[in-house]
């Protein structure tokens, strides 16, 4: 070893830090798997035939058991379709579902409405009788009309 390799090599242990790095590592973003890529492995892991190649393989792609197996369910039931990626998240609802809840809601509002409105008109009679500026029900004058 020459002896600027020596002074390069001990330089790089005196420009590392003995203590960790403390800056806090990014959160982990959530692996997407394309069609392609899900159906190559499947076909992969079907063509093993000796104990231990299927846990090689899926060690040398970073899977778990529970991939491969979900993703054979997936093209067993669905072929293609199902190993697309699918949006997450709420379903879209039916246009018609919408309409009704709302016409119910709008239905249940105005019963409300038409119930306070009763109550009041029967609390104006009472207050009206006891103050006497209408006649009780039923009387009436010479010309036939109610005062």
């Amino acid at each position: 070893m020459s002896q600027k390799d020596q002074v390069t090599s001990q330089e790089q242990a005196l420009s590392k830090p003995d203590t960790p790095d403390p800056e806090v590592a990014p959160q982990a973003q959530r692996r997407r798997f394309t069609v392609e890529y899900k159906l190559r492995i499947v076909e992969e892991a079907d063509r093993c035939i000796e104990p231990g190649q299927i846990g090689a393989l899926l060690r040398r792609e970073g899977l778990y058991a529970s991939h491969l197996s979900n993703w054979r369910k997936m093209r067993d039931r669905w072929r293609l379709e199902a190993l697309r990626a699918q949006k997450r998240g709420r379903k879209p609802q039916d246009p018609t579902e919408v309409e009704l809840a709302k016409l119910r809601r709008e239905n249940e509002r105005l019963r409300s409405q038409l119930e306070q409105a009763e109550i009041i008109i029967d609390v104006q009679k009472k207050l009206s009788q006891l103050l006497g500026l209408t006649p009780p029900v039923g009387a009436e004058n010479e010309t036939g009309s109610c005062q």
